[in-house]
């Protein structure tokens, strides 16, 4: 028997990061929107790293708030250390990370999801995607109950047939021991969805009284906060931080693992999926890099609430006697008593090819996915993905146009650009090197490139947005003023030029030059800078940077400027790449498994090379005047 409840707009299958956002924004958007979850409990859970942010991680984040999501917000409520990354380079680098209290962080997320108007939160597993015509129409659960839907967003991320393996110790289970997702796999297959098998994992837990700080390097927060949310002051984030702390592994440590490595399930045929290359576990690490005789391990807090800590570049699936020796060997964790053991987990996710850049799949209408069910890795780029999924299933149940962040936009554009145009044979990462345009792609403009996008879909209130064009105008005015303001070469000016390694000036320069050399910035020229006013500190920053990296961003601006053109370049829906004369075989095949929507995007298909682009673009001027002609 079957229980048919009311309908819904929306069905969210996962309430991890990816379900969260997702189910937020379609219910910001006035969509009437269930998120199923198999565990209340685990809404927000951060089933690994106690952190948010970091090197590219850190600017999906600040790119999710910009565009009204809750992410940034939840970790400002709730982080316990902050710390900007990468200060030592340039600000295309500069990444943001902070710790989290583990359980505050699903706490708070959970309250605010409670507590959105148009979303309801249901305990049950979906085994099933009822659709009609290749079309979604609702979602089945596990006791038989029915829902309608007009559209369904997958986020199941590492629970489908889930598998925790450590040693010879196989738990059919999720992460941290919750039930796993063992029937919707089966149900998407029989959709004519192409399933794939990826693995994670995720180092030991230790207690903190166990542990001896002294042989550890201390790693404090910093002292000036930078809030991941737009819509945070650093002064309304201040509060007492926790340490962090830096150790190594060491030849012993090595040796054990070498000593051990038949044992462990990656070596031993016992894993069969495929783990992120750039989340190595520490046997990876150890068999591909066998002349470095150490690596580094952090020991970072899992809250304010417990003693666990979690041992960071230690990922590890070996068994359980080895891990104790193997952890022991460390610097300060000679007495370590673990609380929770390493483990690998193994799941189902999909062939991400199979998606629109919309997050849609193109075979079935109203089924969208997102996160590591896409085959990514990282909370943060679940979070990024269940935006867009929640945003784009809402536009289309609206009538309104999809939106697509195309890689000169935003980070979030190169996640998904990669994830559905390459071939992912591993989870994905983002990284700062993914990305092309990464000067003007930082994380301390996300606001100025994308805040006015999210206005326009409904995410972005009036005060904030008035607030942001209060900022661009801020900052083009102060550039004007200092691009337009003289500076002679008097006495005070040598002075201040000196006492700062810089070179005396032979003749009058604007404010602006000065700023342009290496050794200077805004700041320094304060005492000669008679005009000045007082200038919010994101304002003064994006000064900063737009002057003294004026000529890079320009030539930046100019690639981007070739690229739009090419990605401006629409291919129809219902092209047939069999039927182009000069088309290479495999570019053919790629050509029709992938499906792109533009120039730009079939350019970037691994197998399709520039000659079969300059032969598509020809059989597109002739599709495109005979269409104009009929």
């Amino acid at each position: 028997m079957s229980f048919v409840y009311e309908e819904y707009d929306v069905a969210v299958i996962g309430a991890g990061h990816a379900g969260c956002e997702a189910a937020l924004a379609c219910a910001r958007l006035s969509l009437k929107t269930i998120m199923f979850t198999i565990s209340v409990d685990s809404i927000a859970m951060m089933p690994c790293n106690p952190n948010i942010g970091g090197t590219s991680k850190g600017h999906l984040v600040r790119e999710i708030d910009a565009l009204g999501g809750e992410m940034g917000k939840n970790i400002d409520r709730t982080f316990i250390q902050s710390r900007m990354l990468n200060l030592s380079k340039g600000p295309a680098v500069h990444s943001l990370r902070a710790q989290a209290d583990k359980m505050e962080y699903s706490k708070s997320m959970r309250m605010v999801l409670e507590n959105t108007p148009n979303l309801t939160i249901k305990q049950a597993e979906i085994i099933d995607i009822i659709t009609e015509n290749n079309k979604v129409t609702g979602v089945k659960t596990s006791s038989g109950a029915i829902y309608p839907c007009k559209a369904a967003i997958i986020c199941t991320g590492t629970y489908l047939n889930a598998r925790c393996i450590y040693g010879e110790t196989v738990h059919y289970t999720g992460p941290n021991g919750l039930q796993a997702a063992t029937h919707l796999t089966e149900a998407l297959k029989k959709l004519g969805i192409e399933m794939m098998r990826f693995k994670t994992g995720t180092p030991a837990r230790i207690d903190k009284r166990t542990i001896d700080f002294s042989k550890m390097t201390e790693q404090k927060g910093d002292e000036k906060i930078v809030p991941f949310s737009f819509t945070n002051k650093p002064e309304d984030l201040k509060r007492e931080q926790v340490s962090c702390w830096l150790t190594y592994t060491t030849p012993e440590t090595h040796e054990i693992i070498r000593a051990n490595i038949d044992r462990s399930p990656l070596f031993n045929g016992n894993i069969q999926g495929t783990g992120a290359r750039y989340c190595p576990s520490i046997e990876d690490k150890v068999v591909r890099f066998p002349d470095k005789d150490r690596h580094q391990v952090f020991i970072e807090p899992e809250g304010n609430y417990t003693n666990e800590m979690y041992v960071s570049g230690m990922s590890s699936s070996l068994p359980e006697d080895v891990q104790v020796k193997m952890y022991r060997s460390v610097p300060g964790l000679e007495n370590a008593q673990i609380v929770r053991n390493a483990y690998a987990i193994e799941y189902d996710c999909i062939n991400p090819s199979q998606l629109k850049p919309t997050l849609e799949f193109k075979k079935i209408e109203g089924l969208f996915s997102a996160g590591q069910f896409n085959g990514s890795s990282g909370y943060e780029e679940a979070a990024a993905q269940g935006i867009m999924a929640g945003i784009n299933a809402a536009m289309k149940l609206l009538g309104r146009e999809p939106v697509v962040l195309d890689r000169s936009q935003a980070y979030i554009g190169v996640l998904i650009d990669d994830l559905i145009t390459k071939e992912n044979t591993e989870p994905y990462r983002m990284m700062t090197s993914r990305a092309e345009y990464r000067l003007i792609l930082r994380q301390d403009n996300a606001d100025l490139r994308l805040t006015k996008i999210g206005y326009k879909i409904g995410l972005i209130d009036e005060e904030r947005y008035q607030a942001l064009l209060r900022k661009e105008e801020l900052i083009e005015k102060e550039i004007n003023r200092l691009k337009n303001t003289i500076i002679g070469a008097n006495s005070q000016v040598q002075e201040l030029l000196k006492s700062l390694n810089s070179a005396p000036l032979t003749t009058a320069v604007t404010l602006a030059d000065l700023i342009k050399r290496p050794e200077l910035n805004y700041e320094m020229l304060k005492s000669i800078d008679h005009e000045r006013k007082e200038l919010p500190d994101d304002v003064i920053e994006q000064v900063n940077i737009n002057i003294k990296y004026e000529g890079y961003i320009k030539r930046q601006q100019m690639q981007i400027n070739q690229f739009k053109k090419m990605e401006n370049k629409k291919i129809p829906e219902d092209i047939d790449y069999y039927a182009i004369t000069g088309l290479r075989i495999e570019a053919r095949q790629k050509l029709d498994k992938f499906r792109p929507v533009s120039i730009g995007q079939a350019s970037r298909i691994a197998g399709v090379s520039p000659a079969d682009i300059s032969v598509l673009l020809i059989y597109l001027m002739q599709y495109n005047s005979k269409n104009k002609s009929e």
